[in-house]
């Protein structure tokens, strides 16, 4: 599962946050969201992200001898 976190740092690498709970509204800018990053575009990279993470679901099954 790809956190809100995940998603926000991929948006932005040194954004400064807390999230309580990984709800999407109890996000803390430590940093006062700078770059104005909406929870529209957190959650859309989230998707991304996890979407990327699970096409690749393969490579981390795969056993070698």
């Amino acid at each position: 599962m790809i956190l809100l976190s995940d998603a926000i740092l991929a948006i932005k690498s040194d954004a400064q946050v807390s999230i309580d709970g990984e709800d999407i509204n109890q996000i803390t800018w430590h940093d006062d969201n700078p770059t104005n990053i909406t929870n529209e575009q957190i959650l859309a990279k989230q998707t991304e992200l996890q979407a990327d993470y699970d096409a690749k679901q393969y490579q981390r099954d795969r056993v070698y001898p």
